[in-house]
């Protein structure tokens, strides 16, 4: 696909991303889809307003009605696509910094579009073939504002509320400045939790902190946890599908250790989980003592649904998914990656075992991760051509599910390009952060001196 990458399609307003681009979008996608109303909402980015607007006016102008949320978190409106069967325009960048914004597209099951979906879509932008409707058939925009509420209230009847409340918990809360600001402070405080939180108002600049909860984004969240004297830490994205956690001494917790811990728990003998092409050892080690297998996709939350509905169809089952960066499925609940939800899960372990514990069986690893930029097609070429060749003279056989990931037996490396950013991100892991920080500094090298060859 040229314009949909392995989340949604993303780019910085006013420099790749316009309001007539999303125009387009909705244009197509309203034609493409056998419906006559289709929900649009945003995140708080700054230019979401506008180019909610625009999808808007695209979706009406092809004769669709609209149902205008606002602000909601993604899992949110995928909920409301799920219950009222209506597809979505959800206008999000999800993790990335605040110039950027995107679209992601949803159906009217509750899921977001499979490769071969988007790809129809994609060719009636490409073709700019739209439908038109009349002065007298053009749709209406309404405003639904029960969405955050009955978001909430699902939340609320999906997980074991009495064993949280009855642990006693407080919870420190980053939304960091996103949509995940106007549902998780009241969730948690449902669910019998004394919270306290930093970065909670709705402010798509995300002053506080950078939208990606990352450990070194989360130290206004460390010493909140430490002086609240809080049980756990919880962090989120821009559209809230994400959650990663501090522990109760105000330790960061890597997003894998948490996936493998929540993995440890749901997993049984006979199950499959599904992962992209970066996974974590710590994931690798829980399935083989648990007995379950390990699928491995491309990068993206699309590619792991893909997979995830491929298994369902084959009769297995996929308690768990998900990524090391705090995005993970819980498909028996949702098709969807929810923070909110993934919090109230982690919630339910701590009820019974502090944080830290449930993250030390899975502190013996490193990871290192370094994203270079590039501004040109012929740039990324370069180093794309760079890290084949690293590959095929390397000791290890590649994997190319997605990029090249090269596997030591104590450690790996994976070099691919970023389906939201005009990144090349090199990843490497060990037992030895000498070694993985050996890894990425090789991989980093014969790129970089490729990327020179070019400037």
């Amino acid at each position: 696909m040229k314009l949909f990458g392995s989340s949604g399609t993303r780019g910085v307003v006013g420099d790749g991303l316009s309001p007539e681009f999303v125009l387009r979008v909705a244009k197509a996608a309203g034609t493409v889809w056998d419906t006559d109303r289709v929900v649009v909402s945003r995140d708080t980015r700054t230019t979401g307003e506008m180019l909610s607007n625009a999808a808007e006016s695209g979706l009406a102008s092809v004769g669709v009605d609209v149902d205008q949320l606002g602000v909601v978190p993604t899992p949110g409106v995928v909920r409301y696509c799920e219950v009222e069967e209506v597809p979505a325009v959800v206008i999000t960048a999800s993790h990335n910094p605040p110039e950027y914004n995107g679209i992601k597209l949803v159906g009217s099951d509750g899921v977001e579009l499979s490769v071969a979906e988007l790809e129809r879509i994609e060719n009636h932008i490409l073709s700019e073939q739209f439908s038109t409707a009349t002065w007298d058939e053009v749709g209406h925009v309404r405003t639904v504002e029960s969405a955050n509420r009955e978001y909430v209230e699902d939340l609320l009847s999906s997980v074991d509320r009495e064993k949280i409340a009855e642990a006693d918990l407080t919870v420190a809360l980053d939304p960091g400045h996103g949509a995940g600001a106007l549902t998780s402070p009241e969730f948690f405080r449902e669910l019998g939790c004394e919270v306290v939180t930093v970065n909670a108002t709705p402010d798509g600049t995300f002053p506080g902190r950078n939208s990606e909860p990352v450990g070194s984004e989360l130290e206004d969240l460390c010493r909140l946890v430490n002086a609240a004297d809080a049980d756990v830490g919880i962090a989120h994205d821009g559209d809230a599908d994400r959650a990663v956690f501090v522990d109760e001494n105000g330790e960061f917790i890597p997003g894998e250790s948490s996936l493998a811990a929540l993995a440890a728990e749901n997993l049984s003998e006979g199950d499959t989980t599904v992962a992209a092409v970066n996974v974590s050892q710590r994931l690798v080690d829980v399935c083989d003592e648990v007995g379950a297998d390990l699928e491995l996709t491309p990068i993206g939350a699309t590619n792991i649904i893909t997979r995830i509905r491929e298994l369902w169809a084959r009769g297995e089952s996929v308690p768990i998914a998900g990524e090391g960066n705090g995005g993970i499925f819980f498909p028996n609940f949702r098709l969807v990656r929810d923070g909110a939800f993934v919090g109230a899960k982690f919630l339910e372990l701590v009820a019974d075992t502090p944080a830290s514990e449930l993250a030390a069986p899975y502190e013996d690893y490193h990871n290192v991760r370094v994203n270079l930029e590039y501004e040109t097609e012929a740039e990324l070429e370069a180093m794309l051509d760079a890290a084949r060749e690293y590959a095929e003279n390397s000791e290890a056989t590649p994997n190319t599910t997605d990029g090249y990931r090269l596997d030591y037996g104590d450690a790996w490396v994976l070099v691919r390009p970023s389906g939201t950013e005009p990144k090349v991100r090199v990843y490497a892991e060990s037992s030895d952060l000498g070694r993985a920080q050996e890894l990425a500094d090789g991989a980093e090298a014969a790129l970089r001196i490729a990327l020179n060859s070019v400037r």
